[in-house]
């Protein structure tokens, strides 16, 4: 199949997919005589285990040392659960900071509850504020 099939069939890229062949990641095709590159199952099927990788949002690097324990499948897993434990306190460590994220906002949704004038907006008079420096709702230390 050529590029374009490849793309359509698995919802990447073309770009992506021939940046993926410059990073090492998916091996060159093989190149018909017009120099169309010609892909196989194989790519396929580990373009498929890059993406659906990504859709886990591990980094390229990852992915490769992911690959690589693919490509030796009698070598020991012990550096894929760590690539795992990785992602998961990356994912931990950025849900955490999501919420907290969530909270500022609703603090800062709070100081306006009605439609007026820009002018008396509880909203912006707090991010003025933080813009000069002074303490807004949504970053107010919490009191115990």
């Amino acid at each position: 199949m050529r590029i374009g099939e490849l793309a359509a069939l698995t919802g990447v890229d073309i770009d992506t997919i021939r940046y993926y062949e410059k990073a090492g990641l998916l091996p060159p095709p093989i190149r018909e005589a017009n120099g169309y590159r010609r892909y196989g199952p194989a790519q396929h099927e580990r373009l498929a285990f890059i993406r659906h990788c990504r859709a886990l949002d591990m980094p390229l690097a990852d992915i490769g040392r992911l690959l690589d324990a693919v490509d030796h499948p009698s070598a020991d897993c012990a550096g894929v659960n760590e690539l795992v434990d990785a992602q998961l306190r990356r994912l931990r460590a950025r849900l955490a900071s999501m919420h907290a994220l969530e909270k500022q906002l609703a603090a800062l949704r709070h100081q306006c509850s009605s439609p007026h004038p820009s002018t008396e907006c509880g909203i912006l008079h707090e991010l003025v504020a933080a813009a000069h420096g002074e303490a807004c709702a949504c970053h107010r230390v919490a009191t115990a």
